[in-house]
């Protein structure tokens, strides 16, 4: 059974990447995005942001435009790679809303293929693109600066945890997709993700936000997410925020799962396009 599992999952895997270079723009507008963001931050918003960071200042007490930018390249590298993977899930669930609304999913439940391995192809799919996405950005970033400062073990788990992050969104994106009721409707849900992303210390830290904001910030996914990968490229202190981080992304990941399987089970017939 578990040979089946793997078989049928490198052909839905197959089929996802297949999709992937004929339309070779979609994977480039999701590290396009994140991409204009980083320069928009870095060279726009940069010195003063970095100066809110702490950078150290002239003889005068002014700061350096040029330190400031280097300082907040540095912290929001991290958020600009969660975003490049949250617009990857977004593309994921247009790609399973596009397969509910065609039928594509009700024939493939009259197959003889493992149900759990249709879903993984979309997962799998996307986790190639999250990388060759996050690839792009991080090819930009080095261009304009990006030096990590920690060792080989350290980029490892990086990039562990962003792969294990893009598992999570993944599989959540997949339910999402399931549970709508369009393509228009699947291009929309997964935009709460850019929300939470925007309202954790991906991009500010929490402890400069106000109140019930920078509590909410403090008790979300994606700060813990943020923080430990800062650590691990830049030899930031990590706290419990490394144990925290991998809790968050396999909860989401088994919630994600058992959202999109029950999903699958629920009705075989295929979904009016709206």
């Amino acid at each position: 059974m578990t040979t089946a599992i793997l078989s049928d999952s490198s052909t839905m895997l197959r089929r996802s990447l297949r999709r992937m270079r004929r339309y070779p723009s979609l994977t480039f507008f999701v590290a396009a995005l994140p991409v204009i963001l980083l320069l928009l931050f870095v060279y726009v918003f940069g010195g003063t942001l970095g100066a809110g960071l702490g950078v150290s200042g002239s003889s005068t007490g002014a700061t350096s435009g040029a330190q400031g930018r280097d300082l907040y390249l540095a912290y929001v590298i991290p958020g600009v790679l969660l975003m490049t993977v949250v617009g990857t899930g977004q593309g994921t669930a247009i790609s399973v809303a596009m397969d509910m609304t065609a039928g594509i999913i009700a024939r493939f439940r009259t197959m003889s293929i493992s149900r759990a391995a249709v879903l993984a192809g979309h997962v799998l799919g996307s986790l190639v693109q999250a990388v060759a996405a996050m690839a792009i950005v991080v090819v930009v970033a080095l261009v304009i600066g990006f030096r990590p400062t920690t060792g080989p073990v350290e980029w490892l788990g990086a990039i562990g945890l962003l792969a294990l992050v893009a598992v999570a969104i993944s599989w959540l994106s997949v339910a999402m997709g399931m549970s709508t009721g369009s393509v228009e409707t699947a291009s929309n849900v997964p935009m709460i993700l850019t929300l939470f992303l925007f309202l954790s210390s991906a991009f500010v830290p929490a402890a400069s936000m106000p109140g019930v904001l920078g509590w909410f910030a403090e008790h979300q996914p994606f700060t813990p997410i943020a923080e430990t990968l800062r650590g691990l490229l830049f030899g930031t202190d990590i706290g419990s925020s490394g144990p925290v981080a991998v809790a968050w992304c396999l909860a989401i990941t088994a919630a994600g799962f058992v959202w999109a399987r029950r999903l699958y089970e629920r009705d075989p017939r295929p979904r009016p396009v709206a």
